[in-house]
Parts: structure tokens; C-alpha cells; sequence
């Protein structure tokens, strides 16, 4: 019974231990203890891209923090690992040599300009920063390159990761494109090049379409962008989960550096002026920075280009012009749906915020996957005596020619995914549209396609339909990789078929009993709903926090919502309040908001291990 109830990552853990202490060698049983480590440690998503193509900015935005230094600083040739610590802003300097030293982030959040050691020496830092989002996923800022080809596996982990070492690879990447007009033959082939080599596929790769905002010729540049990301994902949607617009200066002004006073007062006296004028002067950036005859001094437009470039200074003049914002956090929040951020809703595709959320919610699975080919690698590796015979039965169990093991069935989708991208499983047209949608999505019901709010039994008939195209297949390639993958797919189909007619085992996954509320400082979310600086979304967060008569309620959670989910909802919330702390505010509003943070990282904490857990 234990056994069906481990998840992947569990079952990994159980095979290295075991691995390992049947290993004599040392060197062998270090390497089994690293991707030991790895199982138990946040997933590495690694944000990579060419040079200037927004790469530290999009970093700084997913922090919260604008910690990613943006110009061409020593730091930007060095890969920087933002990991989670209570000591926030400890730098650690891991030196080429294996020595180490030590440095602290500028006030403010900031990478100093002088780490104290030269860069050839450095192999990597590791800054920590007290964010509980980083609890799950450790973003990985890596140095940009000039172009995305990559000769082998070794060199592209090198170039992407600063060398060519397993403890380097990361377990998901988010790739920044430059916006071009469209993807010729050779940067996709290059694309899936880096992808391969990287060991990166369709189910851990998100490709980001950056600086959307900065083609002259279109007001708005979102029709055309989407347009574009739209024909981005179906070339490459063997290669990549998504591919997604974003204005990442935006973001990073928005969650990251949110405007001072002065810089909305600068808006401000901007949306007093004739529309016509202004516009004229914003056509050539050059003649806004400069004009003698405008109602803001040079130096804050200057900052003003620096900080929103042309659609940024548009947006928020239009809002303020609308009534739609009047001060630094309504700007804020206005600026955020302008960059194209987030999802709607709970979507999830279509953003940068979803694409990272699909591969925090699948952490364990990525992590799983990655041990995977870690520890098949380890098994070929030069050995004598017992510890061939030992890596001899690792390999007889992960065997690339059988399905992978029974207990290990939340792989499988992210297996044939991987062959489908790496073209040993050729499929047609609707049967590639099918896998990627299992792929993709949670939710049943997405996964085959059909509407949201499916009946049961019209996602079981949709998974049996789909079986037989998958059944008929596994039998025609039967012995080969294309048929492992395709009897692989077809488990996970009639899996769902079953689980769509039979009622759900686990009351906490469903629609169990409302978990009681957690109890609050109603004086520290008065004080924080009073504050200016506090944006108008999260002031409804409090709202609900102090009214919700059940934890779901509180937290803006759907009713009868999974403890995962809960400390999902709860673990989000927490590092929205955390960016309030590093915002200008009185010693009582901070340290209000800080209650706050504790209180919603507590509940992460207990649900988060009570849903992760089965009993």
C-alpha cells in the first residue's frame, strides 16, 4: 500500500538510498547523493536568453526585486542563483578553485558592483533572499549569449550554466526570445538544438517573447504579439510548454521598483497636456528626453524612458487621464496587466506568471524526471566488481527500452512528451495535439480537450475513445521505444477513464470538510488597508483574510479547495505581502506586514506538508 501511495519523487529517493548502500565507491556514491540532494531541494528553473534581450529584467520581475543587475556589470557574466534563506541578501561566492567567499546585497536589494573577486575566478554566486516563494522554485540568472546554438550537451550546459557539471543542470528552463516578426528556419532548428542538448523538452521549457513594446509603428502592440506567440508555440510546441508576450520592463517596474512619488507626479503633470502634443513628443524618444518646452524636468523624463520606455509612459498616462489609477500602487497594479504578466484568472497558459505556476505545481514530477536521467547516466558510468553489479540492476530498473516502472506513472506523459520532441515517437496531427494537452493541463477535462465542467462519463467516453488510437499504436510498434511511449500514454488514458467513474478516494482532494479559519491581527490588516502604498488588489486580500469564515474563504480559494491548493493560494499571498516590506512604509505598516507574511507562510507551511503526505 506505501508503495502505490509515493509519489515519483519518493520512489527516487527510496532507489538512491538504496543505490548507495550498496555502492563502494566513494566518488559513486557522492554522485547518487547529489541527485539524492536535488529530490528534496527547490526546483531549479533556469532564465536564460540571448544578450540584451531582457533576461535580468524578466528575473527581476519573477523576484519581486530588482536584484538582477540590467546593464553590463561584471555580475551579468556570472551565473546568480537567487535560492531561499532567512539570512536575506547573504551572497555566496562558490570559486572556480572550490574555495568560497562571502558578500552581502547593496540596501535596496542590489548586487553590488564589485563582488571583491575577479569574475574569472568565480563559478557561481548563491544570494539568498528571505521570499517564500523561493521556498519551491530557485531561480537561476544566467549569462546571456550571443546566439542558441550549442555543439553538444556539455558545452550548452557551460554557456547556459557556467559549466559543464550534473549539479549545474537545471530542471526547467524559461528561454527570452528577442521580439522578431517571425521565427526563421534557423533559430527554430537552433532553439530545439539548445533544448536537446540541455536535456529541455516540451514539459519543462518556456519560451518568452520579450520587449514586445518596442516596434514604433503599432500603438498597441498586443495583437500582434499574441499573433506572433500563437505561431511561435505551434513551431515549436514539441520543444516548448509555451511561448508567451511579455513586457518585462513593465513587470520589473511593477513588482520589482514600483515608481516613486516624484516619477507619479511626473505622469501626472504629463496627462495634464494636450493628448496630440504629448503624443507627438513620445514618436521620438530622443525630442521627449530633451525638449525644453515640457512641464517635467529632463531628468525625470529621462528615468521615466528608462523605467516604462514609450507604451509604458502611454499606459499610465491614459490611466491617469481615465481615472483608472491616482497613485504609485494603482499605477502599479495597472502597469502589471499592461506587461502581460499573469494570466487572467487562474488560466493556465498564456503568461510568464502561468508558466512558472505549471512548473511549481509539477515540482516533484520535474524533479522526478530529471533524477531519472541523471541516475540512468550514473548507471553507465566505468565500474569494477560489486558496484558494476550494483549499477547493473539501477540500469535493469530504469530501462530506457521498457515502460517506466508502474509506481513511477506520473512520468509517463512528461516520457512521451520528450520522445515525441526528440522524434522517436512520430505521431499524426490530432494524436500530437492530444499528448500535448496532456501535457499540458491538470484538469481532465482539458487534458482531452473538451469544455470546462465535463460531466464524468464525458471524460471517461473522451479517454476511451482516445485509447484505442493510442492501443492500436503501442501494438504496431510493439518492442520499440515508439510503442514503450505510446503503451505509456495509453496507461495514463485509461487510468482517467477509471478515475472518471469512480468516486474520489481521498476527501481531502475533494470537496471534503471546510478547514476551519486561521485566526488574524485584525489592528495589522487595518493598518495595511489604510496604507496608500498598499495596492487596491491586495487590500481585498485582507478583506477576505479577516472576513472568511472558513481557511479556503480567507485565502480567495475555491470551496473545498485540496491542501495542496491551499498552500499554494497561501504561499502566493505571502510573497505578494513580502514586496510590501520592501516598499517605503512607516515601522507599523512593515512590521504589520510582516505579521501578515507570517501568518500566511504558516499556513503554506502546515497544509503544504499535510497535502504532500498521504495517509
Amino acid at each position: 500500500m506505501t508503495a502505490v501511495a509515493a509519489g515519483p519523487a519518493e520512489l527516487l529517493r527510496r532507489l538512491c538510498d538504496a543505490t548507495s548502500a550498496r555502492l563502494a565507491g566513494a566518488e559513486l556514491r557522492e554522485r547518487v547523493a547529489r541527485i539524492r540532494a536535488d529530490l528534496d531541494a527547490p526546483l531549479r528553473v533556469a532564465v536564460a536568453g540571448a544578450v540584451s534581450s531582457g533576461k535580468s529584467t524578466l528575473v527581476n520581475a519573477l523576484l519581486g526585486l530588482p536584484v538582477a543587475p540590467v546593464d553590463a556589470g561584471e555580475c551579468t557574466f556570472v551565473v546568480t542563483q537567487y535560492e531561499y534563506g532567512a539570512d536575506d541578501g547573504r551572497i555566496t561566492i562558490e570559486l572556480t578553485d572550490g574555495g568560497v567567499a562571502h558578500s552581502r546585497l547593496l540596501p535596496g536589494h542590489r548586487l553590488p558592483d564589485d563582488l571583491g573577486v575577479e569574475v574569472s575566478r568565480i563559478r557561481r554566486l548563491r544570494v539568498a533572499l528571505n521570499l517564500p516563494a523561493l521556498r519551491t522554485v530557485t531561480i537561476v540568472d544566467t549569462p546571456g549569449m550571443n546566439t542558441v546554438t550549442a555543439v553538444n550537451e556539455r558545452a550548452a550546459r557551460s554557456m547556459l550554466f557556467g559549466s559543464g557539471e550534473e549539479d549545474d543542470r537545471a530542471q526547467a528552463m524559461i528561454y527570452v526570445l528577442r521580439y522578431v516578426q517571425k521565427f526563421d528556419d534557423t533559430t527554430l532548428a537552433e532553439f530545439r538544438g539548445l533544448t536537446d542538448a540541455c536535456g529541455m523538452s516540451c514539459v519543462n521549457t518556456l519560451a518568452v517573447l520579450g520587449q514586445i513594446d518596442r516596434r514604433g509603428d503599432e500603438d498597441d502592440p498586443w495583437p500582434t504579439a499574441r499573433r506572433l506567440a500563437a505561431g511561435g508555440y505551434q513551431d515549436l510546441r514539441t520543444s516548448v510548454f509555451d511561448v508567451v508576450p511579455v513586457i518585462g520592463l513593465l513587470a520589473e517596474t511593477a513588482r520589482a521598483h514600483p515608481l516613486a512619488d516624484d516619477e507619479v507626479a511626473a505622469l501626472v503633470r504629463l496627462a495634464a497636456m494636450d493628448e496630440d502634443d504629448l503624443e507627438d513628443y513620445l514618436l521620438d524618444l530622443d525630442d521627449f528626453r530633451t525638449a525644453s518646452d515640457l512641464p517635467v524636468p529632463a531628468e525625470a523624463r529621462r528615468r521615466l524612458v528608462e523605467r516604462l520606455h514609450r507604451y509604458g509612459i502611454r499606459a499610465a498616462v491614459e490611466a491617469l487621464r481615465r481615472g483608472e489609477a491616482s497613485d504609485a500602487a494603482s499605477l502599479a497594479d495597472h502597469l502589471l496587466r499592461c506587461s502581460g504578466y499573469a494570466s487572467a484568472g487562474r488560466a493556465a497558459t498564456g503568461s510568464v506568471a502561468a508558466g512558472l505556476a505549471h512548473f511549481a505545481r509539477r515540482a516533484d514530477q520535474l524533479k522526478a524526471l530529471d533524477a531519472v536521467t541523471r541516475l540512468r547516466k550514473l548507471a553507465r558510468s566505468p565500474a569494477l566488481g560489486s558496484d558494476r553489479a550494483t549499477l547493473d540492476a539501477l540500469a535493469a530498473q530504469l530501462d530506457e527500452n521498457r515502460p517506466i516502472a508502474t509506481a513511477l506513472g506520473g512520468l509517463r506523459i512528461f516520457a512521451a512528451a520528450e520522445a515525441l520532441g526528440r522524434g522517436t515517437l512520430v505521431l499524426n496531427e490530432e494524436m500530437t495535439a492530444e499528448l500535448l494537452r496532456l501535457s499540458r493541463h491538470d484538469d481532465p477535462a482539458e487534458q482531452l480537450g473538451l469544455v470546462a465542467g465535463a460531466t464524468r462519463e464525458e471524460i471517461a467516453a473522451s479517454a476511451t475513445a482516445a485509447s484505442t488510437r493510442w492501443r492500436t499504436l503501442a501494438m504496431m510498434n510493439e518492442g520499440r521505444t515508439a510503442g514503450h511511449r505510446a503503451r505509456d500514454v495509453l496507461t495514463v488514458l485509461e487510468d482517467m477513464a477509471i478515475a472518471a467513474l469512480e468516486a474520489p478516494a481521498d476527501p481531502a482532494a475533494g470537496s471534503g470538510a471546510p478547514l476551519p479559519p486561521v485566526r488574524v491581527d485584525p489592528a495589522a490588516i487595518e493598518t495595511l488597508r489604510t496604507a496608500p502604498m498598499v495596492p487596491a488588489g491586495d487590500k481585498r486580500a485582507l478583506e477576505l483574510l479577516l472576513a472568511g469564515t472558513e481557511l479556503a474563504a480567507q485565502l480567495g480559494a475555491p470551496p473545498g479547495a485540496p491542501r495542496a491548493e491551499i498552500a499554494g493560494y497561501a504561499a502566493a499571498l505571502s510573497a505578494r505581502f513580502r514586496v510590501l516590506t520592501h516598499r517605503p512604509l512607516s515601522l507599523r505598516q512593515r512590521r504589520a506586514a510582516e505579521t501578515l507574511c507570517d501568518a500566511y507562510e504558516a499556513i503554506w507551511s502546515q497544509h503544504h506538508q499535510d497535502g504532500s503526505h498521504p495517509r
